[in-house]
């Protein structure tokens, strides 16, 4: 995804701001794998 860094510097910024990247990720996984109308369907009920 481009990143090399974090922006922030204590640990648990960092660790948000991976949590944060590693979110992002995923979501990215499953809209190619299932589709993003399938997701925002899953999403809203």
């Amino acid at each position: 995804m481009g990143a090399t860094h974090f922006l922030t510097k204590t640990l648990p910024k960092v660790a948000a701001e991976m949590a944060l990247s590693v979110l992002a990720y995923n979501l990215t996984r499953v809209m190619n794998v299932v589709g993003s109308k399938q997701l925002m369907a899953a999403i809203g009920t």
